[in-house]
């Protein structure tokens, strides 16, 4: 809006004042034209026209007077030092009009134009997997997925049984009736569990976990990261139940308000509102960033809906016998709405009838100003997901190379020990600026990364190369772009400096399973590897163990299934070889061509002579 909206209805008149003699002063005639000079005077007693000709001259006298005082005004006016109100008055001889609806139109839709426009779709057409993705402009920001066989386990809390304390590793593990035993580390056992007693404020340090828990005792866990691997679901006693705006702590003393509200008479009024609300001892909470400007009764609802959830999970631990699933977790579509809703998203699709009451319901308990998305039901011939381009999106997410607008392009590898990203120049390097050219391919990759962690939710150790750059002030900018872009993750996550290898350490906190989970298997071919052995070797192979059975001297057959390439090229290539062999120790060798047999897969028998003999 311009300052003269701003301005008081006294100054705007004070201004129109100043406009107008500034404007008559401008154009005020001189005085030195030969019209305005007065006619000599004639003797006393003269006739009518000199009288005229007295009027006359006394009225330009009076013209004179006035260009004089006008010109006063005007050197008044610059001498006069500049304060807050002098700031908002134009220049002399020029007129500011004032800001007309249509203008202020326009500036509203070029400040829309700015912001990306978001959408959320659904997609739960079949049973077997939902998908949910949030776009910003036709691109993926945000993609979930879950599966019937890969279900997540994680915010579960179970009553489970110690099977098992470990001293050296000072944790114990649980069975909370799952195919592995779940890890709770010592630092993760709330004190009143403890066997024995234990003075008041002592650390856990200061103890050793073989003389306050025993195996067998039951327990009350809760699950904070998904099992991976050889590796058990991570446990922890200390129980958080996460709400739209309140995440209730039960056994912890704490109380937190997110660092994303940052006006202080807000988080005044939250602390008011929960200290009036009675939640007992030994209950703690934290307000969630959603409830920046809820109001009092729809916060106090979520507060009394997680402590009535507290109570029925209390309830069920002590009548169920362990191992038992005490609470289970929100669907995917309730965690998204209640963890990532914002009211930045204009529009959410979707395509299924149960999922849109979902929706529905779901807005319907938010507050008045809060409820501007619209629901919609996708109808269309094609799938919603294909609809918006999304699929080739998500085909992406899978594929270890993502090209960037430049040409450039990103490589992720990871590994059992960390994450490896390297970032390549391609077609960028053959511009004439060589700095400036690798300088935006960083910038891209930069932003591009952290996208890709946020939609594959790769967490533990991440080693980013960038591509090496000469000038420093490239390099700070390259991690400061790093960090804006990284604010976006909800996970923790922290940085380091460029190293002079153009080396960036990353530190991100895993949410969930890895997105493969549940939609990708380990390839029966290569045990995925991602590659197999040759023809050629995989029957040199088969060759050298056929050599060293028959060696023994007591094989009378050898049994050989092969895959059928593989059996084809000993019968072809190294039939010569078997032959020699056969004589050599007087044995007979079949090889047998499976066409059901994969390239990895084998089964060689050495029949012994007593063997052979009883069977004849």
């Amino acid at each position: 809006m311009n300052k003269e909206n701003n301005t008081p209805e006294t100054e705007k008149n004070e201004i129109e004042e100043q406009k107008k003699t500034t404007k008559n002063s401008s154009r005020a005639k001189p005085a030195t034209k030969a019209k305005d000079k007065p006619k000599p005077r004639k003797p006393a007693g003269g006739t009518k026209k000199s009288k005229q000709n007295n009027s006359s001259s006394a009225e330009d006298k009076k013209k004179v007077a006035n260009k004089e005082k006008s010109k006063t005004t005007e050197t008044a006016i610059k001498k006069e030092p500049q304060t807050k109100a002098n700031k908002k008055r134009p220049a002399r001889g020029k007129t500011k009009a004032k800001s007309s609806p249509a203008k202020k139109k326009s500036t509203a839709k070029n400040s829309n134009k700015d912001k990306p426009v978001c959408k959320l779709l659904i997609n739960t057409d079949e049973p077997e997997e939902c998908r949910i993705a949030l776009l910003e402009n036709g691109r993926v920001e945000s993609f979930h997925v879950e599966t019937v066989l890969g279900a997540q386990i994680k915010g579960n809390i179970y009553k489970g049984r110690i099977s098992a304390v470990e001293p050296n590793l000072q944790a114990a593990f649980v069975d909370i009736g799952l195919e592995k035993n779940g890890f709770l580390a010592f630092s993760d056992i709330h004190p009143e569990y403890y066997c024995k007693e234990v003075p008041a404020n002592t650390h856990w340090k200061k103890l050793s976990i073989q003389n306050v828990i025993k195996k067998g005792q039951e327990i009350l866990v809760e699950v904070v990261k998904e099992a991976t691997g050889m590796k058990g679901a991570a446990l922890t006693t200390f129980l958080s139940l996460p709400g739209r705006y309140l995440v209730l702590m039960p056994g912890s003393d704490s109380h937190g308000i997110s660092r994303q509200i940052t006006d202080e008479s807000r988080r005044a009024k939250l602390r008011e509102i929960l200290s009036s609300v009675k939640m007992g001892e030994g209950i703690g909470y934290i307000i969630r960033t959603a409830s920046a400007d809820v109001t009092k009764t729809a916060l106090t609802k979520d507060i009394r809906y997680l402590l009535n959830l507290w109570k029925e999970i209390k309830k069920r631990g002590q009548q169920e016998e362990s191992p038992a699933l005490i609470y289970k977790e929100q669907d995917v579509i309730a965690r998204f709405l209640r963890d990532h809703f914002t009211t930045d998203v204009a529009e959410i699709l979707v395509d299924n009838k149960e999922a849109f009451e979902q929706v529905t319901n779901f807005l319907a308990l938010l507050p008045a100003k809060q409820q501007t998305s619209k629901v919609k039901m996708h109808r269309g011939a094609k799938p919603i997901f294909n609809q918006y381009q999304v699929e080739e999106q998500i085909e992406q997410m899978y594929q270890p190379t993502v090209t960037l607008p430049s040409g450039g392009s990103i490589v992720i590898n990871p590994t059992e020990a960390l994450v490896a990203i390297d970032v390549n120049s391609g077609r960028t390097a053959k511009d004439k600026n060589f700095e400036e050219t690798i300088f935006l391919a960083n910038m891209e990759a930069a932003e591009e990364l952290a996208r890709q962690l946020r939609l594959r939710d790769l967490g533990g150790l991440i080693v980013v190369d960038f591509i090496d750059m000469r000038d420093k002030r490239h390099c700070r900018e390259v991690e400061k772009k790093v960090k804006t872009c990284m604010k976006r993750d909800k996970a923790k996550v922290d940085t380091s400096r460029l190293s002079k290898f153009s080396l960036m350490q990353i530190s991100r906190q895993r949410l969930g399973p890895p997105i493969q989970k549940g939609n990708y298997i380990i390839c029966e071919h290569c045990g995925g590897h991602g590659i197999i052995r040759s023809v050629e070797t995989t029957a040199l192979v088969h060759l050298r163990k056929i050599q060293t059975g028959v060696a023994k001297k007591n094989t009378s057959r050898v049994e050989c299934r092969l895959p059928m390439e593989t059996a084809q090229y000993l019968l072809n290539q190294k039939r010569n070889d078997l032959v020699n062999l056969e004589r050599q120790y007087k044995t007979e060798i079949q090889i047998i061509a499976d066409p059901d047999m994969t390239p990895a897969q084998s089964s060689i028998n050495f029949i012994k002579r007593e063997e052979n003999k009883k069977q004849s």
